[in-house]
């Protein structure tokens, strides 16, 4: 009789454990070659080449390590115990080999930082666990090559989570997957899910993982609307035409495709960029004014948008963003495909771009939108960029506004030849089962 995985994972992580304890106790090891390695490559080698052991990397940079946001001045300061999520990680089986770099404050798209800057390559491990209140999960995935899934607020668990201006729940950021596969991608979810965290964290709605729905969306006929161009910030011609043979390959395989209304995005996104400032900037200031440390230019940004807004004008605005997601369900339950079926899905770029130079990362709309309703959406690639296929000077095209130039402006065929291009499959409110179901379709076709 074939034995528990739940039974092989216990008995292999008491061994790890004791192992562990026996090596190191309660200190972890102070190898100064390990910390003398400058970024991910000087600690593959020193693992290649046998000087140090994964285990004492793992104990020195991570037992240790402190949920800093990108702040320096939350260095050295380690949680004194796991998140609901890492906790249920580790029961699962799981090995924490790595924490990854975070810009300052984690509210801004340009990966930069002054503390754990070694840790920033992808494709390092299996499995990786993000954040994302405005694209966080789903833009790396979608320059990397990955696939990344931004769930609706809740379904994974955020208890002691760190976040920016913890107490703004109106634009609720949330816990997702990412993954080199989407099956690892779906058997992670699945596995959270069915752990049932809300018995630990009692602001995530009791809900099992729905088998049903998942099988019947992973083969079922699909209505889909697709929105290639928000209306702001058009997409570069290697999106644009890996968006087009998606969707050729969706109608050819007999699913019905329905061209999406843009008209509400600008004023969700407006209406979102206003919750991020109500404070007038005072939860970041208090955490850039603990470590001395000077504003990065994109925060400093941020924080001087405008003066705090009172208690008043703050309910206003959360009025003004009911008022805004409800006229999105109602347009999400208008449109219907020519034989009058309701839409299932959308398909929409992940971003306008491919990869960009550092600090050239502007207009995140395109994932920033979904947040602000909380859409489940998931990134996937869909192809890449090519100086064979794709245009090298598009002409003709005027800029809408001074976003959309410097997008334009960033085009350069020869430099980004090769990039990956991501797009997104995007469901309604906890929908995830749905959404993990299409994508297993969509990888078929593609």
């Amino acid at each position: 009789m074939a034995r528990l995985w739940t039974d092989v994972v216990r008995e292999k992580r008491a061994i790890r454990n004791q192992k562990l304890a026996k090596t190191y106790g309660e200190d972890a090891p102070s190898d100064p070659r390990i910390f003398a390695a400058r970024d991910i490559q000087g600690l593959l080698n020193l693992l290649q080449d046998r000087e140090v052991t994964t285990e004492a990397i793992v104990l020195a940079h991570i037992a240790k390590a402190g949920s800093t946001l990108g702040y320096v001045g939350r260095a050295f300061h380690p949680a004194e115990s796991d998140s609901v999520l890492v906790a249920v990680l580790r029961k699962l089986g799981a090995v924490i080999i790595a924490k990854t770099n975070l810009p300052q404050s984690i509210l801004v798209a340009p990966r930069e930082a002054r503390v754990l800057s070694w840790l920033s390559e992808a494709r390092r491990s299996a499995l990786g666990w993000g954040t994302d209140i405005g694209g966080s999960i789903r833009i790396p995935s979608h320059m990397n090559g990955l696939w990344g899934l931004k769930p609706s607020s809740g379904r994974f668990s955020y208890e002691g989570v760190e976040v920016s201006q913890d107490g703004q729940h109106q634009i609720p950021s949330a816990v997702g997957p990412m993954a080199r596969t989407l099956n690892t991608l779906t058997l992670a979810s699945k596995a959270v899910i069915e752990a049932a965290c809300w018995t630990l964290d009692p602001q995530m709605p009791p809900m099992p993982w729905r088998d049903d729905v998942f099988q019947q969306y992973s083969q079922k006929s699909l209505v889909v609307g697709i929105m290639v161009d928000d209306g702001m910030v058009k997409v570069h011609p290697p999106v644009e035409r890996v968006f087009d043979e998606v969707c050729q390959k969706l109608e050819a395989a007999g699913h019905e495709l329905i061209p999406w209304d843009t008209s509400l995005n600008a004023d969700c996104i407006k209406l979102m960029d206003a919750h991020y400032v109500v404070d007038g900037g005072e939860d970041i200031r208090r955490d850039v004014g603990a470590g001395g440390e000077p504003f990065l230019p994109h925060v400093q940004g941020l924080v001087e948008r405008g003066p705090a807004i009172s208690v008043y004008e703050y309910w206003q605005l959360n009025k003004r963003k009911k008022a805004a997601q409800a006229a999105y369900n109602q347009m999400w339950n208008a449109m219907k495909s020519s034989s009058g079926r309701p839409v299932d899905v959308l398909i929409v770029p992940t971003m306008p771009r491919t990869a960009v130079p550092h600090r050239a990362l502007r207009w995140p709309g395109y994932t920033k939108l979904f947040n602000f309703l909380d859409y489940t959406a998931l990134s996937f690639p869909a192809g890449k960029a090519s100086k064979v296929l794709d245009p090298s000077l598009p002409t003709g095209y005027e800029p809408r506004n001074a976003t959309d130039a410097w997008n334009w402006g960033l085009y350069d065929i020869e430099a980004i030849d090769g990039h990956s291009v991501g797009l997104h499959i995007v469901g309604r409110r906890l929908q995830e089962e749905m959404v993990l179901g299409i994508a297993h379709q969509i990888q078929k076709i593609l």
